[in-house]
């Protein structure tokens, strides 16, 4: 088997398309919607939705929900601004649920 070429990378599970990059994981020890979810320094082929404030496990923070770029599959959110000052670490960065993405290049 030849050698793998590439970055680790993270795709939509409906369509493939990347959307991050494996080097650009904070920590996998996060909750989504419907179970683990990873947080990611950045996020690529996504789009976002309105702003909203919701009431998460860690207090009331604005998030825009995710979707994969090619097949506007919701893959998670990302946080806009967290009210609780030992959350604004989170600002900026994005909640990808481990259901919806798939390894790439591993």
């Amino acid at each position: 088997m030849g050698e793998v070429v590439g970055p680790r990378l993270y795709s939509c599970c409906n369509c493939r398309n990347h959307v991050a990059l494996h080097d650009d994981i904070i920590s996998k020890a996060f909750q989504g919607r419907n179970g683990r979810a990873f947080l990611f320094s950045h996020a690529m082929n996504v789009s976002l939705g309105p702003k909203e404030d919701r009431n998460l496990m860690t207090g009331l923070h604005t998030v825009s929900d995710v979707y994969c770029l090619d097949c506007r599959e919701v893959l998670g959110w990302k946080y806009e601004r967290a009210y609780e000052e030992s959350q604004k670490y989170k600002e900026g960065k994005f909640i990808l649920e481990k259901s919806k993405i798939d390894k790439e290049n591993w």
